[in-house]
């Protein structure tokens, strides 16, 4: 999954990027409003992080607002230190999702990012499923039949994506769009190693596959 934060503190930023970046997320880092707003509306993120008061032309309530306009419904976070109920409820009829002060926890921020992401997956649970595997992104535990997988941290990234995306055929370009972030040195067959990774791992060693070639487009999650 593939986030993306717009801060113009570059401590927090970097805070909330290595930490995304723990939970296996792809994350892109913006300083500025106009960069920002540039990203949020022509990149394919799954969730996006933005400070209120960020700098430049467009601030973090102009991004949102100008998002929603542009049809693109991905959950927004809004980052702020104004604390009045007011500047909450302005910041959340402009479309964010939900809405942080600082300073903040970052276990509370991820929480929140974990919830938001679920939404649109329609998840009754935090446990992701199909067939006989199950992935729970609190934990990071990956089961098949019973089995506990052990998976590198872009391996369960991957895995989540298409556990997130059941039955939809997913092109490698998309695959790359919400899997790696922007400044990942992709190769043309990168994605095709990591899909023979996971086979490996949650494939070879079972009667039935799940992860499914479709030839000359790209992949699909499927227990047929």
């Amino acid at each position: 999954m593939r986030i993306l934060v717009i801060e113009d503190e570059h401590k927090i930023a970097r805070a909330l990027k290595k930490a995304l970046e723990q939970e296996s997320y792809a994350v892109d880092v913006s300083y500025d409003g106009d960069d920002g707003y540039a990203m949020a509306t022509t990149e394919p993120y799954d969730l996006a992080i933005i400070d209120r008061m960020i700098p430049g032309a467009y601030d973090g309530l102009a991004i949102v607002k100008a998002m929603r306009e542009a049809k693109i419904h991905i959950p927004v976070i809004l980052l702020t230190a104004m604390n009045a109920i007011t500047d909450r409820t302005t910041g959340l009829d402009a479309g964010a999702d939900d809405y942080l002060v600082k300073p903040f926890a970052l276990e509370e921020l991820l929480a929140r990012v974990r919830a938001l992401l679920r939404r649109p997956a329609e998840q009754l649970s935090t446990i992701l499923r199909i067939g006989d595997l199950t992935l729970d992104p609190v934990t990071f535990q990956v089961t098949r039949a019973g089995t506990e997988l052990h998976l590198t941290s872009k391996e369960f990234g991957l895995l989540e994506y298409l556990l997130r995306n059941p039955g939809r055929p997913l092109s490698k370009e998309t695959i790359i769009a919400h899997v790696w972030d922007y400044d990942a040195d992709i190769l043309p067959n990168t994605v095709e190693v990591y899909i023979k990774y996971l086979r490996t791992k949650i494939d070879t060693p079972f009667p039935t596959p799940l992860i499914h070639t479709i030839r000359g487009f790209g992949y699909k999650l499927e227990a047929q």
